[in-house]
């Protein structure tokens, strides 16, 4: 089984402040439309009032009229989570498929204070569609409210949808939190087994101190590991899962 720590919602470089924590809930902004294909605002997605309010002090404030890359989604215990480009490339070489689970990470703050990043979804993919360059109206998966951006207008050659049962967390437990607690936000606390079971884009010695902390590469979508049926990973995942479903 791999383990996909994915990276997404607001940050310092795409959208501009950390995604907020309101009355003890997470809650991942959806980065701005920017280059991607869109018809979804804010305010259709349920975040303008949110989105006013966190980016009202930026230089660039965002409107709750503007659209945004609403991906990963999620509704009613499903997510719908789209990929593409060197990030598509990188999952399907690490041969990233059904049964495998994306960790949906991000960066948050609680009241502008304590920026962290902390896990805020769990999706365990029970389908990928290759949707292509050329995605149509059809490719948009059943039973959700508003169009996926990936299946809108044209793509990269590998544009895929990742599709599966989960959740999205409505509390912001400390075992969800990446971040070690007065470092800086890129110093993880990881569980002792990942050093070794291994994480792409990590694999320089110097970036793990001991075997419970992690300097992770910046900037990065999607780090996988294969925990293949380690005990000690499985049950982390237990707990994890446990906790973003709570």
């Amino acid at each position: 089984m791999k383990l996909i720590f994915s990276r997404k919602g607001f940050d310092s470089a795409s959208g501009g402040a950390p995604s907020p924590i309101i009355e003890g809930e997470p809650s991942s902004l959806p980065i701005p439309k920017g280059r991607y294909p869109a018809e979804t605002s804010y305010s259709a997605a349920g975040f303008g009032e949110i989105v006013e309010r966190v980016t009202k002090r930026l230089k660039r404030p965002i409107l709750t009229s503007e659209l945004c890359h609403e991906d990963p989604m999620y509704w009613n215990g499903r997510w719908a989570f789209g990929q593409c480009g060197a990030a598509q490339s990188h999952l399907e070489k690490n041969r990233v498929g059904v049964g495998d689970v994306f960790l949906f990470y991000g960066l948050f703050a609680l009241d502008g204070r304590d920026r962290h990043h902390r896990i805020f979804g769990y999706l365990k993919i029970e389908e990928v569609r290759r949707l292509g360059r050329r995605p149509s109206k059809d490719d948009n998966p059943d039973g959700f409210p508003r169009r996926h951006p990936h299946t809108i207008r044209d793509w990269d050659a590998n544009n895929t949808l990742y599709l599966g049962s989960g959740f999205k967390a409505r509390t912001a437990p400390p075992c969800l939190r990446l971040t070690k607690p007065g470092a800086s936000v890129s110093t993880w606390s990881v569980p002792s087994w990942l050093k070794a079971a291994g994480l792409t884009y990590n694999s320089n010695p110097a970036r793990w101190v001991g075997d419970g902390e992690l300097h992770v590469a910046l900037r990065g979508q999607e780090f996988v590991t294969d925990i293949a049926e380690q005990a000690e990973a499985l049950k982390w995942l237990h707990d994890v899962e446990a906790a973003v479903r709570q």
